[in-house]
């Protein structure tokens, strides 16, 4: 039996000033930062033994690991992986969505926002974003950055990463955490939990709120949130 836990950061400063966040590498929010310290100490609970972790380049998610893995007494050794940024959000990115859905008309704003394969207009290549965005991305091989994205691209790049660095530990039936972003991590579940382009519109992954799947030959068996009182709804299969 095999643990996957993911874990989507604690709010960002961005989230409370309810901004597009995508690529820009902001911190952590004082709530996300007891968020953190929170899912460090709900996983704790589990009383189980974390064989590797992953993240991406991206602060917000990396402190949240960090975190996560000072309060269960772990070593800070993690693998950090563009392919698990947030969603790149284009031309949005770092605008307020209240005022950006009064703009558009909140059809226009839910498909940018939730759909599968609708993304908003690209970043500008002399947009001031660029200059936010995380020192990591300076390793991304050459013309792979994006300027938007769906979340059908983020898909396109989360999963060929789970499948070669992740799965394998999952077959072995070692405990994984990830750490990593609301999109990246929808992405993923639609992918294991067979979630149509239907139905991914409808799924919301909370903060700082581990989601655990656990697997018996790669099969889920059992999910479930750690705090139940944010848990969201898993569309399984539908």
């Amino acid at each position: 039996m095999s643990k996957l836990i993911l874990t989507r950061h604690g709010q960002s400063t961005w989230n409370a000033e309810n901004r597009f966040t995508g690529w820009v590498d902001v911190d952590l929010s004082e709530k996300g930062i007891l968020e953190a310290q929170k899912s460090g100490q709900l996983i704790k609970d589990l009383n189980i033994n974390i064989d590797f972790s992953y993240t991406s380049f991206l602060k917000r998610a990396i402190k949240t690991l960090t975190t996560i893995l000072k309060e269960n007494d772990l070593e800070l050794k993690f693998n950090t992986s563009w392919e698990l940024n947030e969603r790149h959000y284009g031309s949005l990115t770092g605008l307020d969505k209240e005022e950006t859905k009064n703009k558009i008309g909140e059809e226009q704003f839910k498909k940018y926002r939730r759909s599968w394969d609708i993304s908003p207009p690209p970043m500008a290549e002399n947009d001031k974003s660029h200059s936010l965005f995380s020192p990591l991305n300076a390793s991304i091989p050459l013309g792979m950055i994006p300027f938007t994205e769906s979340l059908k691209d983020t898909y396109e790049r989360v999963i060929p990463y789970y499948e070669k660095e992740i799965k394998k530990h999952i077959e072995e039936n070692k405990n994984i955490l990830i750490s990593a972003h609301g999109n990246s991590l929808r992405a993923l579940c639609k992918y294991l939990f067979k979630i149509s382009n239907q139905k991914i519109i409808d799924l919301e992954i909370p903060t700082g709120n581990p989601l655990i799947i656990e697997f018996k030959n790669l099969q889920i068996k059992k999910y479930y949130y750690l705090d139940k009182v944010r848990a969201k709804m898993i569309f399984f299969n539908q």
